[in-house]
């Protein structure tokens, strides 16, 4: 690790429009308070950018004197890769603007802007792009991974409709990505993680969406989950691309519409999601009425926005978490045991096990044109988050997590699983992740990044 000399950082600081601090600094504690509580890495300096430019500053005082550097975009990794320890971090957040042209249906938005940020703009105008489920992960990180999101079954990833992106490479240029313009770049930046640059500006696509979505949350008690797991893998083989759909096993949250005798009490949910009108969505709901008995319903409009931050209170800021995922082609009768046996041990009320019902265009998405490592033939992905505020009770929950994933990953397809829902990284989980195209980032990554200053990510080696 290099050595970080006042002289140096007050140069720097005369050399930027953003804001320097290190440790001790006003701003320096805001700018380090990432969302998983259980890292604890510390920069040593912190460039809050405002600028592509203060972006290109940065790398180029961090290459001098030999720092390691980290991006911070939304701050919501579960691995931390926002904070280095006693390098130079790259601080995103200043950088939020949001840009709507509803005629053409695109938006553009810094790299520092969350989902929640996006989306409050775009919804002005009745329009959306898939986004995650938590409104505030940042753009950067979900669009660079893939992207799944409510939105994916009517319009795939947040990669898939990435149409161009500002990035600063490792030796400070300042470059367009597009399907025109340094296109190996742009393939790799959808999919390939942040490996090829500092992307300072996302293009989208828009789709007509909202304001109001329809949503259809049915919760289940622990011995009714067999059934409702046998049942939901019938229900969704035909569902409609306007909506979305997915499994879920949780503590039922302590809310209005919950009773107070079931409030943290252990329970599965299947949610459905139609992004139609109300007679669409009672007729695509009305078979979950018919054949199960929920312990609780609720049927209502909801605004696209709200929808965006229905589970940010089961994600609050400072929890010590960490998932790992797995992509299964069917829910078979041996991985719902496993759900089931796994899930009757989960200690906190926050781990949450969410399970992804993929399709229609996610699955008509030509799976070539992006550097997303998924199939695109899948049809569930099993999240295995385990979260709680103790760190004390940290260790017990991470175990509980890895046991479930070993359990489950014998009935899954393959072992690399979505970049995105990973907290450990190692080089044969990457490149099982990203399959056949991991030869081909390696070669983007030699082009654009070949000494590997972008590496606190899920890390792609240059080629050669």
């Amino acid at each position: 690790m290099g050595n970080i000399t006042q002289g140096a950082v007050d140069a720097l600081r005369e050399a930027i429009g953003g804001e320097v601090c290190q440790p001790g600094d006003t701003g320096y504690d805001e700018a380090v308070n990432i969302w998983n509580g259980a890292i604890s890495r510390r920069p040593g300096v912190v460039v809050r950018c405002t600028s592509s430019t203060d972006v290109a500053v940065a790398l180029s005082f961090a290459k001098r004197d030999g720092l390691e550097v980290s991006v911070r975009g939304g701050g919501h990794n579960y691995a931390g890769f926002a904070l280095t320890d006693g390098g130079l971090m790259i601080d995103l957040t200043p950088m939020k603007e949001v840009r709507v042209d509803p005629d053409n249906r695109r938006a553009t938005c810094g790299g520092g802007t969350t989902w929640g940020e996006f989306d409050a703009a775009t919804q002005a105008h009745g329009l959306a792009t898939p986004g995650g489920f938590v409104s505030r992960t940042g753009v950067a990180g979900l669009t660079l991974g893939g992207g799944l999101g409510w939105l994916s079954r009517l319009a795939g990833l947040s990669c898939d409709n990435l149409v161009g992106a500002e990035v600063v490479t490792a030796d400070g240029r300042v470059v367009h990505a597009s399907d025109t313009d340094n296109p190996d770049l742009f393939w790799a930046l959808r999919g390939g993680g942040g490996n090829f640059g500092v992307v300072t500006e996302f293009e989208f696509a828009l789709h007509p969406v909202g304001p109001l979505v329809h949503l259809g949350l049915f919760l289940f008690s622990p011995d009714q989950g067999g059934n409702l797991f046998r049942f939901a893998r019938e229900f969704v083989r035909d569902l409609p691309d306007e909506c979305c759909a997915f499994l879920a096993g949780l503590s039922a949250p302590p809310e209005p519409f919950i009773p107070a005798d079931l409030h943290f009490a252990p329970a599965y949910a299947l949610v459905v999601v139609g992004f139609g009108d109300d007679v669409a969505h009672a007729q695509l709901i009305a078979p979950i009425k018919e054949a199960l008995t929920p312990i609780v319903e609720l049927v209502t409009p909801i605004p696209y926005v709200a929808l965006q931050q229905m589970f940010d209170a089961a994600a609050p800021w400072g929890l010590h978490s960490y998932e790992k995922a797995v992509y299964l082609d069917e829910l078979s009768d041996g991985a719902i045991e496993v759900i089931l046996e796994h899930q009757a041990t989960k200690m906190s009320p926050l781990s949450f096990v969410p399970i992804f019902v993929l399709g229609g265009a996610y699955r008509r998405a030509d799976g070539n044109s992006t550097a997303f490592g998924g199939s695109r033939g899948i049809r569930y992905v099993v999240n295995i988050s385990a979260s709680t505020p103790s760190p004390d009770e940290y260790e017990a929950e991470r175990a509980w997590a890895r046991g479930y994933w070993s359990a489950l990953v014998e009935h899954a397809v393959g072992v690399g699983g979505y970049v995105n829902f990973m907290t450990d990284y190692d080089e044969d989980r990457v490149r099982n992740a990203y399959g056949t195209k991991y030869d081909r980032l390696q070669a983007v990554k030699a082009a654009y990044d070949p000494h590997n200053m972008f590496h606190l990510n899920a890390n792609i080696l240059p080629a050669g």
